[in-house]
This record gives C-alpha cells, sequence and structure tokens, in this order.
C-alpha cells in the first residue's frame, strides 16, 4: 500500500468520524448486548441495545477498532435510534455489497457510510467496517427473542 492509498483511505473525513463516535458509553441495563472481533485484526465492537416497541431505544457501545471501524461506529452511531432490526438487517446487508460487490451506497438514514467507498479496494479492512452493524443486529436479534420468549 502506498503513502497515497494511505492517505486516500484515512481521509479527514474518516479521522472525524473516528474521533466523535456517538453513543461511547454501555448501557447499566440493556435488554441485549453483543461483541463482535474481527479475527483478521483484532478489532473488537461490542454494543448494548434497549428496545422499545420493536425499535432501538437507547443505544452504547465500545470500539476498539482502526480508525474505518471507528467510522463505521460514528455513523452507525447517529442512525441508530429509532432503527428496527429489519431496517439494521438491510443497513448492513448494503455495506456489505457496497464494500465486496461495488453495490450502492446504504440508503439514508445509513448514507453516511458512503465515506467508506474508498475501502472498497482494501478486503482485509472490511470486517472491521462491519463490526458495529454485525453487534447491532446479533444485540436486536438476542432482544428479540428475549421479548417474544
Amino acid at each position: 500500500m502506498s503513502d497515497t492509498d494511505l492517505i486516500k483511505l484515512y481521509s479527514q473525513r474518516i479521522l472525524g468520524l473516528a474521533a466523535s463516535i456517538p453513543h461511547t458509553v454501555r448501557l447499566s441495563a440493556p435488554d441485549a448486548s453483543a461483541k463482535k472481533r474481527s479475527p483478521l485484526c483484532g478489532s473488537t465492537v461490542t454494543v448494548d441495545v434497549k428496545v422499545a416497541e420493536g425499535r432501538v431505544a437507547a443505544f452504547g457501545q465500545d470500539v476498539k477498532a482502526c480508525a474505518l471501524g471507528q467510522a463505521a461506529a460514528s455513523v452507525l452511531g447517529a442512525a441508530v435510534i429509532g432503527r428496527s432490526l429489519p431496517e439494521l438487517e438491510a443497513a448492513r446487508d448494503a455495506l456489505k455489497a457496497m464494500l465486496k460487490e461495488d453495490g450502492p451506497v446504504p440508503p439514508a438514514p445509513f448514507d453516511g457510510f458512503e465515506v467508506l467507498i474508498p475501502a472498497k479496494d482494501y478486503k482485509n479492512r472490511h470486517a472491521s467496517i462491519l463490526l458495529s452493524l454485525d453487534a447491532t443486529v446479533a444485540a436486536m436479534r438476542e432482544a428479540e427473542s428475549a421479548h417474544c420468549a
């Protein structure tokens, strides 16, 4: 990877998002929590959710990831409140398609993920970018299954 590639990948916008991740305080009494780890780079994201009427009512996240994973967590954190499990699954699937299959940017309110388009060419970073959404989907599924039990 050349210096120019690194500069493009870690743009000021990505670094700005990484420095201002919303909802970084874990919830004291979540309905569900999930932790996801990228075995390739060791990045981890742990999320807590409180759910009301099938939607995220409160959200907390602990992000230990590269700048790209942190930027993704920042975009998610800005959009997650009020979202349902199907909306989060669709956002995750769209982000994965954007990275791996040259798909379009996820639709609003997750269109902020467009900042990560330059990461498409760096397959070793995809797992870290997807961690926050993967963990959130897992936590929402856990909350939903606990509610149905």
